[in-house]
């Protein structure tokens, strides 16, 4: 550009999106094209150009001949003319619509859902923060939070299929929002859950309007290609007068509330409220917490191991590996009774690094084994976990493809994509995936299609009673056509009896755990003579045990 004339190499017509007669050939009718507010950016950065602070780099939209915006990144230096303090700004011009179109749709995805466009947890937390911060710590304000939970989207998913279940997410979303003022804050916070602000109400007031929201859902069915649906919610709450410290926390509270609503029966409302019980509770946490971090401290953890069995032969495939602590007397801790203490205070990263190590050593000691360890969700985002399984395992196949790694379904769908990359990098290293709990989330062809895990564990839940069950059978058959429309392996959990488990072989299931096969042991034949197992093919069990019934079962 020189005395405000612009002269154009190349192909300006698709760069700019006009026709060659339209080209501008003057800075002024250019810069005519431009926003104004963006006219002034690009200005600011051409100036600081000027004056040697900087590189001329800059994006900015303009105005095509229809008068539709599309981005330009244009870049470029002054040349000077030596003695005439004059020069020529030449550069280069891109078009980089579609690079900014797909920043926005990531930046929106970052803090809105996806399927029904609200806000994420994420940003309903930051807002609801804003609020309080801007009203001040020691203001008493009125208002409440709302967490409503749509009841049996699980269920729902799998007889009716996922985009019945979406349907109804979006239609749950529909009436709450039609029952709100303008003012009110509305998002999803979770797979089945919505999250609701209500400020300047008073505990009366959030009451009726909870109420309202539970009617609003229920008062009619959804008609669906499939049949008609009919829906309800329950919904936890928690008053302004409750929170202390972040909002997060007025979060967690009413989610605790709608678990207790859940509990009730489902489709019932519940609010938070502190109770000598509950306070008790919490000391027990605490304690179970300082007995967690003790047995960490003096290598108490250790771990109790449970057969995985082909559904057809019965030889085992593999032993999972369940963490235990040892008291002060000699004896063992099980899971149930402090992992939900350690995740409530923040210790299952530490705990999940510790049970790596002892897997990992087991591994190689017997290499003939293979192990499957669970992680908590947190663990799925942990680098410093991730970086110590690389470090380990990096270069040594032979330990790596014996490692199956689980996680559960719910954890995996709270970031699919975070959860994709782990998957990933841990398929990456030679060892395999399984997805926990099958069945318990809401797993879409999408996910499972994102996910690229190995082997699925159908939940508990559904092989409990699977003879007795139509139900039941109906949800198994439903989750193993999923399942097999992408060539996964599947295994049910819970097995204890001799009919679920021929019924479940009958049924196609690749391999079956459960008492009926065998008790968590922490010192098993295996593990008692060193490299006594010999590997056999490379399928998901090389080990070669066979399975001869219960009375050979040794039940510690």
């Amino acid at each position: 550009m020189s005395k405000g004339i612009v002269e154009w190499l190349g192909n300006p017509e698709s760069c700019l999106g006009v026709p060659k007669q339209a080209i501008p050939v003057t800075l002024s009718a250019f810069l005519e094209r431009i926003p104004r507010e963006d006219r002034v950016r690009r200005q600011t950065v051409l100036d600081d150009h000027l004056l040697g602070y900087g590189p001329f780099d800059c994006e900015y939209r303009f105005q095509d001949v229809n008068g539709e915006y599309h981005w330009l990144h244009d870049r470029g230096a002054l040349e000077r003319e030596e003695g005439t303090g004059r020069g020529i700004l030449c550069g280069v011009m891109r078009r980089v619509t579609d690079r900014k179109q797909q920043e926005a749709r990531l930046e929106r995805l970052a803090s809105h859902d996806e399927l029904t466009a609200l806000p994420n947890r994420l940003a309903l937390g930051e807002a609801l923060q804003g609020f309080f911060t801007r009203a001040g710590a020691e203001v008493q304000m009125d208002g409440g939070f709302l967490v409503l939970g749509l009841d049996a989207l699980a269920r729902i998913n799998t007889v009716y299929g996922y985009q019945a279940g979406d349907a109804a997410l979006i239609e749950v979303a529909r009436r709450i929002r039609e029952c709100l003022r303008e003012d009110d804050l509305f998002g999803r916070v979770g797979g089945d859950r919505f999250g609701v602000v209500l400020r300047e109400c008073t505990e009366s007031e959030v009451r009726c309007l909870a109420e309202a929201l539970r009617d609003c859902v229920r008062e009619m069915p959804i008609s669906l290609p499939e049949g008609t649906l009919h829906l309800s919610v329950s919904i936890g709450g928690a008053f302004f007068a409750d929170r202390e410290g972040h909002a997060l926390d007025l979060v967690a509270k009413a989610e605790s509330a709608l678990f207790d609503a859940k509990q009730a029966g489902r489709d019932c409302i519940s609010y938070y409220a502190i109770t000598e019980e509950h306070r008790q509770q919490v000391r027990a946490c605490m304690e179970i917490g300082n007995e967690v971090k003790n047995a960490l401290t003096e290598g108490r953890l250790c771990l109790a191991y449970q057969p995985v069995v082909d559904a057809t032969s019965h030889s085992v495939r593999f032993h999972e590996c369940l963490a235990r602590l040892q008291d002060g007397k000699g004896g063992l801790i099980p899971a149930a009774k402090f992992i939900p203490a350690a995740e409530q205070l923040g210790l299952m990263r530490l705990l999940d690094l510790h049970v790596l190590n002892l897997v990992l050593a087991d591994l190689e000691r017997y290499p003939g084994i293979t192990l499957a360890l669970n992680i908590s969700a947190l663990t799925t985002g942990d680098h410093d976990w991730l970086r110590s399984l690389i470090r380990r395992l990096h270069g040594r196949p032979q330990v790596a493809r014996r490692l199956i790694v689980e996680i559960t379904e719910t954890a995996a769908l709270l970031d699919v994509r975070e959860t994709a990359k782990f998957v990933a990098q841990v398929r990456e290293l030679g060892c395999r995936v399984a997805l926990d709990d099958f069945g318990a989330g809401y797993s879409t062809f999408h996910h499972l299609k994102a996910l690229t895990v190995d082997l699925v564990k159908i939940d508990r839940s559904f092989i409990r009673d699977i003879t007795h069950s139509p139900e039941n059978q109906l949800f198994l058959r439903n989750l193993l056509s999923l399942a097999r429309a992408f060539k996964l392996e599947t295994l049910a959990e819970g097995a204890e009896q001799q009919e679920e488990a021929a019924y479940l072989a009958q049924e196609g299931l690749d391999m079956i755990q459960g008492f009926y096969f065998g008790m968590p042991e922490v010192a098993p034949e295996w593990r008692q003579h060193k490299n006594t197992i010999q590997a056999a093919d490379g399928s998901l069990g090389p080990s070669s045990f066979l399975w001869r019934g219960q009375k050979d079962l040794q039940l510690t």
